[in-house]
């Protein structure tokens, strides 16, 4: 699967982000999101695979494209075996942030054997994301300050030099207090949280943790691609809307107090992951658009193979005059 598909859903976050990248900065929050979408499934739709979305938009009657259940992919022939793909999406995660022209948003994809990702409904989710260095050394229940110093003790380094990423949000007053009495230094953001994760897990990127309060979609998303970095995250669901209690039961999520690890959230054997940038962030460069093309970076992670590769892709015009700049 990893072999046959990689290269496809590289395609697929290229092409959202290059058809999203052209609304960037129009305050549009909606229609940049709207952009994605079409074309992420306008692309899926022509690789040979059967596809069923198990993180998307929403439910079928919220959303009229990569809703969850929805089958993507090219339509096998009578003589044709496709593999059956579950797929993770956001296909602009950091509307706001496109809307505005600000970095860090990205268009992504999860991806595998059938079963393998976990649906997650449209809730909240208390995280705790770590690398490799810190997996094994944290506990979500335990206290902030305790956790900073597992971090620093396992990363040979002192408290006060960690940095937290967390959510710029009112319900993180008390979360952010206590990560600076503990001495750590923090790294607000307005957005993105799953961008987030992924640095998190990505040494040379000056970020230690993720903590707090965000999507449970974007839970899954992050699973995925710490699975292929050997990163750690801690999560439990919290419903803080109507009807979200009942979406948990329905998913067979009855205990609110258990806490989900990264291989209960994406438990497949053969994972794809893959995001290309549509703004400029800390980890990838956004698309750029040039007189003859466009280029593009992402990022492509696969767990059978244990392969992560950063892709710089330019993406040439048919013309006479052509020239491609390094």
């Amino acid at each position: 699967m990893e072999h046959a598909l990689a290269h496809e859903f590289l395609q697929v976050v290229e092409e959202a982000a290059i058809a999203t990248a052209h609304t960037m900065g129009f305050g549009e929050r909606k229609h940049s999101d709207h952009v994605a979408v079409e074309a992420m499934r306008r692309t899926m739709d022509l690789i040979p695979m059967d596809g069923r979305i198990v993180i998307g938009e929403g439910e079928r009657d919220e959303a009229p494209m990569l809703y969850c259940g929805e089958p993507v992919g090219r339509k096998p022939g009578p003589d044709e075996d496709f593999p059956e793909v579950d797929i993770a999406v956001d296909p602009l995660e950091g509307t706001n942030l496109c809307a505005t022209g600000a970095a860090g948003a990205i268009a992504v994809l999860a991806a595998s054997e059938r079963g393998g990702l976990r649906k997650a409904p449209d809730c909240y989710m208390e995280k705790l994301v770590v690398g490799p260095t810190s997996k094994g050394a944290v506990d979500l229940d335990a206290p902030v300050a305790d956790n900073l110093k597992a971090m620093a003790k396992r990363l040979s380094r002192d408290v006060e030099d960690l940095v937290i990423i967390v959510l710029e949000r009112t319900r993180h007053q008390q979360l952010i207090a206590d990560i600076r009495k503990a001495g750590a230094r923090i790294k607000l953001i307005t957005d993105g949280d799953l961008s987030a994760a992924i640095a998190a897990a990505v040494v040379g990127t000056g970020v230690h943790a993720v903590m707090g309060t965000g999507g449970a979609p974007e839970g899954v998303l992050s699973a995925a691609a710490l699975r292929c970095l050997n990163g750690e995250i801690q999560a439990r669901y919290i419903p803080a809307k109507e009807g979200q209690l009942e979406r948990l039961h329905e998913e067979g999520i009855t205990d609110l107090t258990k806490i989900y690890r990264t291989e209960d959230l994406a438990p497949g054997k053969r994972i794809i992951f893959a995001a290309t940038g549509v703004t400029d962030g800390s980890l990838l460069k956004g698309v750029r658009f040039f007189g003859q093309g466009t280029r593009t970076q992402s990022l492509v992670m696969t767990l059978e193979s244990k392969k992560v590769r950063f892709v710089d892709t330019v993406h040439v015009e048919d013309r006479p005059d052509l020239k491609v700049r390094f």
